[in-house]
């Protein structure tokens, strides 16, 4: 028979400030006023379940994620140098 599952005793909470989901329920304005000055941690029975972010953070990260693709595109197109893509200098500009 399967042992019951056991959640870990520690978990990680990668917001500089956290707040319960009953807190949230109660003021969520408070928690979005607070996340404009730092990521905070939604937590339900001490696990961290979501995360409030500005959206500067939300547009940074996403600049960052399109940053990573055009690596990754850069490097396939690298590897392969056989075939290369015609690009106009206006679409560079």
């Amino acid at each position: 028979m399967n042992a019951p599952f056991k959640p870990p005793l520690i978990s990680e909470v990668h917001g500089q400030a956290t707040v319960s989901i009953t807190a949230l329920k109660t003021n969520p304005a408070a928690v979005v006023a607070e996340a404009q000055e730092r990521a905070v941690a939604i937590l339900n029975r001490n696990k961290a379940v979501a995360y409030v972010i500005s959206p500067e953070i939300w547009a940074y990260l996403n600049d960052a994620l399109e940053d990573l693709d055009d690596i990754r595109q850069v490097s396939e197109r690298l590897a392969d140098p056989k075939t290369p893509v015609a690009v106009s200098i206006d679409d560079l500009v």
